[in-house]
C-alpha cells in the first residue's frame, strides 16, 4: 500500500514527533556548526513547501522545497521514520519535491547532506543529482556533501481541460 504525500504544516504532533527524531538523527552525527536545520518557524514561512506521507494516517516521512529568492530551490528536511525505511518513501517524497519545484517554475534543485548518510547520498545520486560546491549561505565543510540537478519547468503538471 502507497503512502499520500501532500503540503501540510509542519505544526502538528505527529510531524513534529518525526521532525524531533530527524533532529536527534542528525545532532548525533554532526556537530552544531555542520546541522543546516531550518526551524518550525522557518518551514512554515511563505517560501516553503513542505510535505507529509502518510499512510493510513500516520505520518511517516517528510520533505522541504525552500525556494530562493535567486530563483532556485533547495531540499530541506528530508526524512524517512526508521520502521517505516525500504519502503521507497524517500524517493517518492523527492520525486513530490521536484514535482512542486517544476510546478514553480524553478530550473535548479539543491541540496546539502551529510557525509555519514550513505542512505539519502545513494538517494540524491540516485535520482540524477550531481555533486556541486557550497552554494547560497553554505561554506565549505567538510562534513557536507552539495548536490544539484537540473529541473525543467516545461514538465509541469496541469490537469487536462474539457474543451
Amino acid at each position: 500500500m502507497g503512502a499520500a504525500i501532500r503540503l501540510e504544516s509542519p505544526r502538528q504532533e505527529d510531524v513534529l514527533r518525526l521532525l524531533a527524531a530527524l533532529d536527534a538523527y542528525l545532532e548525533s552525527l554532526y556537530p552544531p556548526e555542520s546541522n543546516h536545520i531550518l526551524d518550525i518557524d522557518t518551514l512554515c514561512a511563505p517560501g516553503i513547501r513542505f510535505f507529509v506521507a502518510r499512510r493510513e494516517g500516520e505520518a511517516l516521512g517528510c520533505g522541504a522545497l525552500r525556494i530562493d529568492s535567486t530563483g532556485y530551490g533547495e531540499v530541506k528536511r528530508m526524512f524517512v521514520h526508521p520502521d517505516a525505511r525500504g519502503q521507497k518513501l524517500g524517493r517518492a517524497i523527492l520525486m513530490r519535491i521536484e514535482e512542486q519545484a517544476s510546478r514553480e517554475g524553478l530550473k535548479w534543485l539543491r541540496l546539502e547532506t551529510g557525509i555519514h548518510q550513505a542512505q539519502a547520498l545513494a538517494l540524491y545520486r540516485h535520482a540524477g543529482y550531481a555533486e556541486c560546491g557550497p552554494f547560497g549561505e553554505y561554506t565549505p565543510d567538510p562534513l557536507s556533501h552539495f548536490f544539484e540537478k537540473s529541473i525543467d519547468p516545461r514538465s509541469k503538471r496541469h490537469p487536462s481541460r474539457g474543451r
